[in-house]
């Protein structure tokens, strides 16, 4: 079953509130999944040890064939609608390793914010390579920033996160 068709079945069963942030969540998809699109032809096979294609497949199709992982990966997004747990301190968040070939991201409340597009798009593009490559924090800072960088020729400035995330001595770097 398709994204947009997940959405529309569930948004349909939750009622207005939740049909609102489904649609903030297609329009983050669909801004992400532009920006990785543009990208791509200055992405190589495996880049910072992301695999590209199975990223690729991840955030287009929500399932993928996993090398990291081993076999084949199902993407559920799961919006959350109290900011309690792990929602109290990010705006999404991914539940690894899979269970049963899922891997659960979770979108909080802030992840909806008035003003928010363009860190959704950052947001989902970080997350999605925790989703792909595991924990790593810089590693999934370092792709998404080469991503927005490959795709515009800039990347959102995430020096205070990098630092906070002592990535200054980790095997990634930021673009130049």
């Amino acid at each position: 079953m398709s994204f947009r068709l997940a959405a529309l079945l569930i948004a349909l069963l939750t009622g207005p509130a939740m049909a609102d942030d489904r649609a903030i969540l297609n329009e983050a998809f669909d801004a992400a999944i532009a920006t990785f699109e543009a990208a791509r032809p200055a992405l190589v096979e495996t880049e910072m040890g992301v695999h590209v294609a199975a990223y690729r497949d991840a955030l287009t199709l929500q399932q993928f064939q996993s090398g990291h992982w081993g076999g084949r990966v199902t993407l559920d997004p799961d919006i959350r609608d109290t900011s309690d747990g792990s929602c109290s301190r990010f705006a999404a968040f991914v539940r690894i390793p899979p269970e049963n070939g899922v891997v659960r991201l979770v979108f909080c409340p802030q992840f909806f914010s008035d003003g928010a597009d363009g860190l959704r798009e950052l947001t989902v593009l970080h997350e999605m390579v925790h989703v792909v490559a595991g924990r790593d924090e810089c590693q999934a800072m370092a792709f998404a920033a080469r991503v927005e960088q490959a795709a515009t020729g800039t990347f959102t400035p995430v020096d205070a996160y990098w630092q906070a995330s002592g990535c200054e001595g980790s095997g990634f770097r930021l673009p130049e």
